[in-house]
Order: C-alpha cells, then structure tokens, then sequence
C-alpha cells in the first residue's frame, strides 16, 4: 500500500503544488503507508525545456521534510511497461486534430480533457489507410461510452461517462491516463492525493485500472491554491516558488507554517514539523474551499 507524489518537471513547485505534496504525504503517513516520488516527465518537449526542474523539485521537497520510500521513479524509464498494457486492450487508430475535436466535442472538463465523438472509431481499412497518408495517428482505447463510479475520500462516489479516449498520442507519446494507471497499478499505490482540477478524470481512470487486472485506487482531491484574481495559482502572483521566496527571506521552515497554516494544522507564526502536522491531521477537517494566496513580491 503507499501513496504518491508525482509531479511533472515542467516548472517549479509553486506553493498550490507544495501543499498537495503535504497532503499526499500526510494522507500516506497517517494511513500507514508508504510515500512514492514520481516524475511524470513523458512530455519530452516540454521536459527538454526545463533542464534541471526534477532535481530542483526534489530538493524542495527535502527541504519542507517530506521524506519518501524507495528510489525516485521516472515515467521516461517505463515504457516498455506501457506498451504492455496497451498491447491488452481493444484500441483504434484516431486521425482527429485538437482542432477537430474541439469543434465537435462538448465543453472540456476541469481537468481539460474534451470527450471524444469517436469520429474514427469506425473507419473501413481504406478509409484509415486515406487518413494514415495525411497524419500520424492516435491510439484511442474502445470504452464504448461506459458509466463507471469509483470513491473519492473527499467528495465520496465520483460517476462518469467514459468515453474513448487517447492512450498513445501522434507523436508516439503515451497519453497521461494511460502512464498514471500504469504507474500506480505496479508500484502498488492505493491513494491518489492530487489536486481538485483532476477529479473529472476519476471515472476513465478508475474504468482503465479495471480494464489492466488492477484494482483501482481511493481518491482524495484537494482544493486548488489561487490567486488574488481566483485563478490557478501561477507565476503572474508574484513569489510563489521556494527559491522565489527564499530570495525575499522566507525559509522552508516559514514556508511550512504557511502550509500548515491554510490547512488549519497549526498558527501563524508557528514553527512545526511534518512530524508535527501528522499528530494533528484529520482529513475530515480539510478546508474543502481554495486556498487564496496572499500576493508576495518577486524578488529582484
């Protein structure tokens, strides 16, 4: 049994990021379980541009205390694992652009994914051999519009529609939803602490984790920090990163408080330890609002 945090080396680890690493770290101790770090680095375009985000990430993580089981494990050394678990499942070739399908879907779901018409999904060989000539294709998995209920610890039964989505990409990328079942289904994780944006994704996850031979993880989704403005936590809000902080003079130890604070773990100015926070935990005491972040300058 173990618990996970696993990010995706693309920027920093702003404070929204920090604060659910906290809550998957405390959902897992507190549990009995073990904690997973995992880089979740299979966009290599994105990955390539970021040199050296994984290894700062890590250390910040270090720094808050937030110590974790086994090696750090990387998606870009697991694909072989993925081409297995695609090999065992009903798939088809799918030629759509994102322009095509956000012409013809519904409106995005929180955690971005547009459900899919299956356009392709009865091609004749002719007709995908036509398509082939004019753009890789995409690999679809045949869900067949199934409605699938998995459990959420914090908003209880999450039920949706699951449609068929991408599992390898046209650029030969395996897709999110297939890695992150992937991933958890053999590292043996069983809670899944991520961030309120990505509750949408529970059913095709949880429906794909059945479909694999693995049994499905709980969920816990947490609220999102947010800007003054009530978007997404990001850079545009001023010092949000640890370094971004330390160079106006906030150290890990306050950024922790800080943590703790909004989670109503502990009080302003106080100085604690994870060690500390897990003897006061209780997720049926969460904030279930977000987290507004006071504006903090950059440093310059």
């Amino acid at each position: 049994m173990a618990g996970r945090f696993a990010p995706s080396p693309t920027s920093d680890l702003h404070l929204g990021n920090l604060r659910t690493a906290l809550l998957a770290w405390l959902f897992a101790r507190s549990t009995g379980r073990g904690f997973l770090l995992r880089i979740e680095d299979l966009d290599q375009m994105r990955v390539a541009a970021a040199d050296g985000v994984a290894q700062r990430q890590l250390a910040d993580l270090a720094a808050l205390g937030l110590d974790h089981d086994g090696e750090v494990v990387h998606q870009s050394d697991r694909l072989p694992l993925y081409e297995t678990a695609l090999s065992q499942l009903d798939v088809y070739e799918c030629y759509c652009s994102r322009r095509d399908i956000a012409a013809s879907a519904q409106a995005p779901h929180g955690d971005g994914h547009r459900p899919y018409r299956g356009t392709c999904r009865d091609l004749t060989a002719a007709e995908r051999a036509s398509r082939r000539a004019e753009r890789p294709a995409a690999l679809r998995v045949r869900a067949g519009g199934v409605t699938w209920t998995a459990s959420d610890d914090l908003y209880g039964p999450v039920t949706g529609v699951v449609d068929d989505f991408v599992l390898r990409r046209g650029d030969g990328t395996y897709a999110y939803n297939l890695a992150v079942v992937v991933d958890d289904g053999t590292q043996g994780v069983d809670q899944v602490v991520r961030g309120a944006d990505l509750l949408s994704s529970v059913p095709r996850q949880a429906w794909l984790a059945h479909r694999l031979g693995f049994t499905p993880p709980t969920y816990a989704h947490v609220p999102l920090a947010v800007g003054p403005d009530g978007r997404r936590l990001a850079k545009r809000d001023g010092a949000v990163t640890m370094s971004d902080l330390a160079g106006i003079g906030v150290g890990p130890a306050a950024v922790l408080t800080a943590l703790a604070v909004s989670l109503g773990l502990a009080e302003t100015g106080e100085s604690v330890t994870p060690a500390d926070l897990l003897g006061r935990f209780d997720p049926s005491s969460l904030p279930r609002s977000p987290w507004v972040v006071a504006p903090q300058p950059h440093h310059s």
